[in-house]
């Protein structure tokens, strides 16, 4: 405490000096560049407020309100400005806000604890012995450096943590221990999910009837008030973007329809992961006045901040300061900068609220200050720096401790548990077959108008058609030409199954889509497959039977139609099983290069097997290609084409002799002699295209769930970056 105490005390001091009209001596604690004409002085916030040791008064109010209120702590001049008018936000739309009035919820979460194996190195312990609450109509953020704790306590507080977490402690709802149900609240991750080729009223529609049950006339109207809420009216025939379009919407926009996703539900409660993530200033300021009125309605809002301005600084009704999982702080936004006063850390009267307390609490800027004191002392005019961010963190955390706040904080949560209000309930949610029909609609919707989904796999296959068909024609039906045929069709089918990496980028971006939509139990994995498995027949029955078409009359194949829809069916049947590994590739993968790149190595390994041990003159392959032979599609599809186009046929040796076109066709490729083997062809790739899509559903309940091995030893990396 001694060491904590001196450099509290070096640190008041030196802002103090600094303050001083008549010792203007440029202060050590804040520098980062340099002014202008001044090759040798570091840059200091002089102007530092003089904080008076006052203490902050509790109060406890009958009528519910907050217990924490400043009394005689000075405010800083630009708050002060801010919180009595004189700086002007961004108007509001009109119709920005919804009418309706919303019955919040109180949230209390009390010495709440999580730990997670591995997140940390040093310790398991991401949040430690937290205590906070959240009222409704107001807004209630949590702040901090990176990997801090910020997402993993509000995940803790709507109760979505991995199940590799612990959460020890006490989370209250409307004062009784209980877990958020379906409806009562909404949550939005922090990178935006969003489906391109739609536009904004159609997304959130599409949301509202995946979500909402009811009748369809009834969602209109919540669609239109999300979308006045978050002020969005502009923009909502307008298409999202970001996909296959080269422009769509801003990232303010983008950001403010994904919070409408979750408005559609009217919930109470409102978690948002990083709102004010990849925002310029403007947007940002226009996001925070958008969510200031939308608690304004009564709805509780719970979010993340890492850095934001004066401005927006003074929008926020109560802040929780987070550093390496412990609770610097929890209060008013102004009672936070009385306790930075407080601990001996004022804040300058030139620099922003929180740029001054991630200064303080953030220990990567001790890097930057050990990076600038070599600089400086091998120029021989620097000495020391008095600011140590770990002595910083240390006293700050033992001021609040022993605080009015921390008291105040205390009394509040037990005033707020000590009786239960009413409970939420869950509102409902569509049905499964509502849900499958509705999937199925969008999904068609989106592939008819992204072109890479399937138009460009549809010019592609023709043109493939086209030229096979061109370089094999007029074959004629001799038996010297048996040979030639198995080779057409080897060569159709295996690049036609080949050119199914074009909608890779798409089945990619549904997966994305997917996971964000049952991470708020809005779909489910059987509904998005069956869905998706819908809404591709019309298109893979397009191309099949266009591509097919052209190569079948093109080569100049058996003139009979039941034979001619036999091809079509196998080939339509061989797609819809690539369609199935695409998307097993994609799920586990999640990632174009390598997915494209690992679907060419698989058709590559698939197409040689099928030929190496399938075709008679080929020279003998790897043993490894043996076993994939069998598991290879290619190999069922091409035995049914061919044994289709045999069946039943004879050809002629000689005058006296002739032989079947099975023993023809036998001498060139590896067929069978059952009568109804291509039936059974065509049923193993029905088989395949079941099994592929049973193993999607696998992979995407566990990616959703966070419990697979494969998922996290693919996607450890990505995730360890994004955490904080």
């Amino acid at each position: 405490m001694e060491e904590i105490q001196s450099q509290s005390d070096n640190y008041r001091s030196s802002s103090s000096s600094a303050s001083s009209p008549a010792s203007r001596v440029p202060s050590s604690n804040f520098f980062y560049l340099r002014k202008p004409g001044a090759l040798r002085q570091p840059i200091s916030f002089e102007d530092s407020p003089d904080w008076e040791d006052t203490d902050v008064e509790v109060r406890v109010e009958e009528g519910g309100g907050d217990s924490i209120n400043t009394a005689t702590a000075p405010v800083s001049p630009s708050l002060s400005k801010l919180n009595s008018g004189s700086l002007p936000s961004p108007p509001l739309p009109e119709g920005a806000i919804v009418a309706r009035k919303i019955a919040g919820a109180t949230i209390v979460w009390k010495d709440l604890t999580v730990t997670i194996k591995g997140k940390r190195k040093y310790s398991d312990r991401v949040i430690k012995s937290s205590n906070g609450y959240a009222l409704p109509g107001t807004m209630t953020v949590i702040m901090g450096p990176g990997k801090s704790g910020k997402s993993t306590l509000l995940r803790s507080l709507a109760g979505r943590l991995d199940d590799s977490a612990k959460i020890y402690g006490e989370v209250f709802v409307n004062g009784a221990k209980s877990n958020l149900q379906y409806g009562s609240y909404g949550f939005v991750e922090r990178k935006d999910t969003l489906i391109g080729s739609l536009t904004v009223r159609e997304f959130l529609y599409y949301s509202a009837l995946l979500q909402l049950p009811g009748f369809f006339y009834q969602k209109k109207s919540v669609v239109e008030d999300a979308i006045l809420a978050m002020s969005l009216g502009d923009y909502a025939n307008k298409l999202i973007g970001g996909h296959c379009y080269m422009k769509g919407l801003p990232s303010g926009e983008r950001r403010r329809v994904s919070i409408a996703r979750e408005l559609v539900m009217r919930p109470q409660v409102l978690f948002i992961d990083e709102p004010l993530y990849q925002l310029d200033s403007v947007s940002a300021l226009l996001m925070m006045v958008t969510l200031k009125k939308l608690a304004s309605t009564g709805c509780t809002l719970i979010f993340t901040i890492y850095q934001s301005s004066t401005e927006v600084f003074g929008l926020y009704d109560r802040i929780c300061l987070l550093s390496n999982g412990n609770t610097l702080f929890f209060g008013e936004t102004l009672a936070c900068l009385q306790h930075f006063s407080n601990a001996g850390f004022p804040c300058p009267i030139m620099q922003s609220p929180s740029d001054h307390f991630l200064r303080a609490i953030n220990t990567d800027f001790d890097r930057i200050i050990a990076m600038c004191k070599t600089w400086q002392d091998d120029h021989g005019d620097f000495s020391s720096v008095n600011m140590d961010t770990a002595v910083a963190i240390r006293t700050l955390e033992e001021t609040y401790r022993s605080s009015a706040d921390a008291a105040a904080v205390e009394t509040m949560i037990l005033r707020l548990t000590e009786r239960e209000g009413p409970s939420l309930k869950s509102k409902g949610k569509a049905s499964s077959a509502t849900r499958i029909a509705v999937l199925t609609w969008r999904s068609l919707l989106i592939m008819s108008r992204e072109w890479k989904y399937y138009w460009l796999r549809l010019i592609l296959c023709m043109l493939l058609a086209l030229c096979v068909g061109t370089a094999f024609s007029g074959l004629g039906h001799s038996l010297s030409s048996v040979g030639t045929r198995v080779a057409a069709i080897f060569v159709f089918v295996s690049f036609a199954s080949l050119l199914s990496i074009v909608g890779v980028p798409a089945q990619l971006k549904e997966v994305k889509v997917y996971a964000c939509e049952d991470s708020n139990r809005h779909s489910g994995g059987v509904v998005f497959l069956l869905g998706q498995l819908f809404a591709s027949f019309p298109f893979l029955f397009l191309i099949s039977i266009s591509s097919s078409l052209v190569f079948y009359f093109l080569v100049g194949l058996r003139n009979d139609f039941s034979f001619m829809m036999y091809f079509v069916l196998n080939f339509f049947m061989c797609l819809l099983v690539n369609e199935g590994l695409v998307l097993v590739v994609a799920t586990i993968l999640q990632d174009m290069f390598w997915s494209i790149s690992t679907l060419v190595f698989i058709h590559v390994a698939m197409m040689l097997s099928a030929g190496y041990f399938r075709i008679r003159s080929a020279l003998p392959g790897p043993v490894w290609m043996y076993p994939v032979s069998y598991i290879a599609f290619h190999t069922y599809s091409i035995q049914g084409l061919l044994e289709n186009e045999y069946d039943g046929t004879s050809f002629a040796v000689g005058q006296v002799r002739t032989i079947s076109g099975y023993q023809a066709l036998h001498n060139v490729y590896d067929v069978s002699a059952d009568d109804d083997s291509k039936w059974r062809n065509l049923v193993i790739l029905c088989v395949m295209a079941v099994g592929y899509r049973v193993v999607v559903f696998l992979l995407l309940h566990f990616r959703v769930k966070k419990s697979s091995s494969l998922f996290r030893f693919v996607c450890c990396k990505l995730k360890m970056n994004d955490r904080r």
